[in-house]
């Protein structure tokens, strides 16, 4: 949106004040004042100044960040991701076709953002712009890019910022964004810079993360609508190896596309309590004769067969089960 007319920035005004010129004032004859008057402060005008000074550099280094990028066309080919990944795999792909088919009737508008990649001159790393680099790849055509030179800060910071600007980072993608950063050792507070966040939500992102291994992360995807609530109790839910295995195994046979939804299912899975192991039971026909006895836990079932029924059982047994298993299989996923 464009500013109205004659409106300047807060930035802008304060780099062009002067004191407009004109005439001393004169000398006010002493006269008893009904009320005291209001005076500012030396602080006040030290913290003033400084903030415009403040102002003035940012201003300044971001100019000339601007200015040091150059722009040109690369093959994709030549461009690798972000050492700090922050997106998970979309639900639903309808968007990023109707956006590919944008940039194929109308070209790309907009650069992407890329750094030479470090320790290999032939190579870039993109910033931001990952959607427009994937539209370019899949349809052949080189991208427009800025090149820029950042560090590690100054690329987590940029790409952190631009994230902020589009609002569409799921929770558990921003947790796993600062974690990334953490593991490559960046420094806390250029992480909150990053994120625009403060010290107790960068570590209840930390929290999280240590909690749920990153696999149940990527399998459960960017689920939107799971907030910092839901994610914290889910990670607290995580506390043991039963619930992880409990999770896996229900994440594993899920057939939902919806990350959402996938959450749900995890979290269901990790604060579900164990069923109550049968641990002995007498196998025995309604006539009372007995065969032997089971034995049941989660990772194990155990026979003991009377001796004089053993070899007959077993044969019996080895001759079900194949249609025991297909039994078994048919109405699990009946």
């Amino acid at each position: 949106m464009s500013k109205a007319p004659g409106k300047k920035s807060i930035l802008a005004s304060f780099a062009a004040y002067t004191a407009p010129p004109g005439p001393a004032p004169e000398k006010e004859q002493p006269r008893e004042p009904s009320a005291p008057l209001a005076r500012v402060g030396a602080g006040v005008v030290g913290a003033t100044q400084r903030s415009i000074a403040e102002l003035r550099a940012e201003r300044d280094e971001l100019k000339a960040l601007v200015e040091a990028g150059t722009g040109r066309e690369l093959d994709p080919a030549v461009i690798d991701p972000s050492p700090f990944p922050d997106r998970l795999p979309d639900d639903d792909q309808t968007s990023f076709e109707s956006f590919k088919a944008l940039i194929a009737s109308e070209g790309q508008i907009v650069p992407i953002l890329v750094r030479p990649s470090p320790g290999n001159p032939d190579r870039y790393q993109v910033i931001y712009g990952h959607r427009r680099l994937r539209a370019a790849r899949e349809l052949g055509l080189n991208v427009k890019a800025t090149v820029t030179e950042f560090d590690d800060r100054e690329l987590a910071i940029a790409q952190g910022i631009e994230n902020a600007a589009r609002q569409d980072l799921s929770w558990i993608e921003k947790a796993l964004f600062a974690a990334r950063m953490d593991a490559a050792g960046v420094k806390a507070r250029d992480i909150r810079s990053a994120l625009s966040i403060d010290d107790p939500e960068l570590a209840r992102y930390r929290a999280v993360c240590r909690a749920i291994p990153e696999d149940i992360i990527q399998t459960i995807g960017r689920a939107p609508k799971a907030g910092r609530t839901r994610w914290a109790s889910f990670a607290k839910a995580c506390a043991d190896d039963a619930a992880l295995d409990r999770t896996r195994e229900t994440l594993a046979a899920a057939k939902v596309q919806d990350s959402d939804r996938r959450f749900v299912l995890a979290l269901e899975a990790a604060t579900a309590k164990e069923k109550p192991e049968q641990t002995d039971l007498a196998l025995r026909n309604s006539a009372g004769r007995t065969l032997g006895r089971a034995q049941f836990s989660r990772r194990e079932i155990k026979l003991t067969i009377e001796t004089k029924e053993a070899a007959s059982f077993s044969d019996f047994l080895q001759n079900e089960l194949p249609s025991l298993v297909e039994r078994y299989y048919a109405e699990k996923d009946a």
